[in-house]
């Protein structure tokens, strides 16, 4: 693989990645960084979100500029406060052996005053978001009628947001000769207006397919009623112990009405939305950021700009009006070539949106069912198990432990364990013992693999355990290439792989039963055993399945009219209120957001 030396960078550059721990290029890094240091030329690079952009022109630029000259030389446009700030950081990293480079972040919320006597300092690099950049320059407060290149950083959500007629104005106070840089993840038709208008012959580089999803993200669907889609959220949550997430809604009333509930159900939840003041943003996101938050509501605008690298889910609540908002939703996952899961909770009237993103994004959904009760506590008491086995020991506990000997005296082993994990288990088994199944009928699911109720699915295919998970170094592709490679099966022998914290689930068809168990009888890896064993609760709602490809579209779109859509989803937000004292408790910290 070509390494950083061989892209033509200079030696303090190549100090600072280094310092970084940075190893190899990016895709979109090893595209884009030789054309921007070998000509001046305005480039177009679409990549998704997550892919290392910020270094694709962040390395150039800082080699291009004189820091000798206080003039502003470069200009970076960012959607939001939030990624205004983490592109100057991380310039700042790049350019730490660079002596003289200055680089300012300008952006709403803070002293205009201040920024503006920052790049009176010298600012050769100017990172700002749209709308402050318009106003300082509308009060004289900054120059870039001289900059030499000019980036375009996250274009699509720029215009998206509603940045279109700023960018253009901004644009036009600056040099006809400099060098345009547009990165983005799609290319919808503002996206194309800007670069016509603004660029000149400019040369293109596309990291995987045009407008196309990560590949490292996997897209899922559950089709539910519309009052069931809190009850629908809340059962993903607990199938997913180890979560760490951003859902999604349409408004900011849905946003702070799914995060209190979330809240009063014992999740560690925030919300993120256009009503919250700056601090109270900040709040959250750091919370979210030191994962005192594992839940983050919040709208689309809210959400422009969060760059958080381990987010393991992203939840759609509700689907967005756009289809490019979708692609980057679930590009808040699957980042740094890290695996993720983007989920979709639909009603059967919008099962036509689902094929409409497919065909944008160029990738299959797969069909799933919420998880059951019964499964749900299986996967709790699997990850109670775990908890417990790798909790580290108190040495204060041995104080306490003449006294706990004599409350426990007379009790074996076998029935102490059972007393342990039934004070939670009983807790999600009393919660989940009655409550009804929310998948709906939809004839996608017909002739569908694993929906069975027992040791063996209805159409012969059988779910196992694994007690090996993410701790063990394995996600849901890394563990089913494992296990095919290990057993010998076809590409499609293993499905529905879901993959915990320190234990996992997969699907084979019942014929491969017989292999599959003798291969994992006395099988160790690396001195350790791996043990699989016939799951209990074989139905796999919360697992990763292969999309039915029988799917019909669903019907009619029963959505058009907006006005009935927002009163389905006023219904919707009213289900599935109740709380049950099994869930995990909040942190304090939570319930001031």
């Amino acid at each position: 693989m070509t390494k950083f030396e061989a892209l033509g960078l200079k030696q303090s550059l190549l100090n600072a990645i280094s310092d970084l721990g940075f190893e190899s290029p990016s895709e979109v890094q090893e595209k884009a960084i030789p054309i921007l240091l070998e000509s001046e030329t305005d480039l177009v690079a679409l990549a998704q979100t997550g892919t290392g952009k910020t270094a694709a022109f962040g390395f150039p630029l800082i080699q291009k500029i004189d820091g000798n000259s206080r003039t502003t030389q470069g200009l970076i446009l960012s959607p939001t406060r939030e990624l205004c700030l983490q592109i100057t950081n991380e310039l700042n990293l790049y350019s730490k052996y660079d002596k003289g480079v200055n680089v300012v972040a300008i952006y709403g919320g803070a002293s205009i005053t201040d920024q503006a006597r920052q790049v009176k300092r010298g600012a050769q690099i100017v990172v700002a978001t749209p709308g402050r950049m318009k106003d300082m320059i509308g009060r004289g407060l900054v120059d870039i009628s001289k900059i030499d290149y000019c980036v375009l950083d996250e274009a699509d959500e720029m215009l998206n947001m509603g940045f279109f007629e700023d960018i253009k104005d901004i644009l036009s106070n600056t040099p006809q000769d400099k060098s345009t840089w547009l990165f983005s993840a799609t290319m919808p038709r503002e996206v194309s207006v800007i670069a016509k208008k603004f660029m000149h012959s400019p040369q293109e580089i596309t990291v995987g397919s045009k407008n196309s999803g990560a590949s490292t993200v996997q897209h899922e669907y559950y089709v539910v009623g519309g009052r069931d889609r809190y009850p629908a959220l809340k059962r993903l949550a607990d199938t997913n112990p180890d979560i760490f997430s951003v859902i999604f809604c349409r408004t900011k009333r849905d946003t702070q009405k799914v995060a209190e509930k979330l809240i009063e159900d014992g999740y560690n939840a925030g919300a993120l939305h256009g009503d919250l003041s700056q601090n109270q943003r900040d709040l959250v996101m750091n919370s979210f950021r030191k994962k005192q938050i594992q839940m983050l509501v919040a709208t689309d605008v809210a959400a422009r700009g969060i760059d958080v690298d381990d987010i393991t889910h992203v939840i759609n609540y509700q689907l967005p009006d756009e289809i490019e908002t979708y692609t980057h939703r679930s590009g808040r996952t699957g980042r740094a070539g890290k695996s993720g899961i983007s989920m979709v909770i639909v009603t059967r009237s919008e099962l036509r949106k689902i094929k409409a993103i497919e065909n944008k994004i160029q990738q299959d959904f797969i069909s799933k069912k919420i998880p059951t009760g019964m499964e749900i506590c299986e996967i709790q008491l699997y990850h109670l198990a775990n908890k417990i086995k790798n909790t580290e020991i108190n040495k204060e506990v041995d104080n306490y432990l003449p006294a706990i000997n004599d409350v426990l005296q007379g009790i074996d082993r076998d029935e102490l364990i059972k007393k342990i994990v039934s004070v939670e288990f009983t807790r999600f088994y009393n919660y989940y013992n009655k409550t009804k199944d929310l998948n709906t009928v939809d004839s996608s699911d017909r002739g569908k693999r694993g929906d069975g109720n027992g040791s063996f699915g209805n159409d012969g295919n059988v779910r196992y355990f694994i007690n090996v998970g993410e701790k063990d170094g394995y996600d849901w592709m890394s563990l089913k290439d494992f296990l095919r490679d290990t057993v010998n099966l076809g590409k499609d022998d293993i499905f529905k792989v879901d993959v915990k914290d320190s234990f996992s689930f997969f699907n084979t068809d019942a014929s491969a039963t017989e292999a599959i168990l003798s291969t994992f009888t006395e099988f160790k890896v690396d001195g350790r055993f791996v043990n699989v064993e016939v799951s209990k609760n074989p139905g796999g709602g919360g697992g990763r399945g292969r999309r039915d490809r029988s799917r019909s579209g669903g019907g009619r779109d029963r959505d058009r009219d907006r006005g009935r859509g927002k009163r389905r989803e006023r219904s919707a937000s009213k289900g599935g209120s109740s709380s049950y004292s099994g869930k995990r408790r909040s942190k304090r910290k939570s319930d001031s957001f």
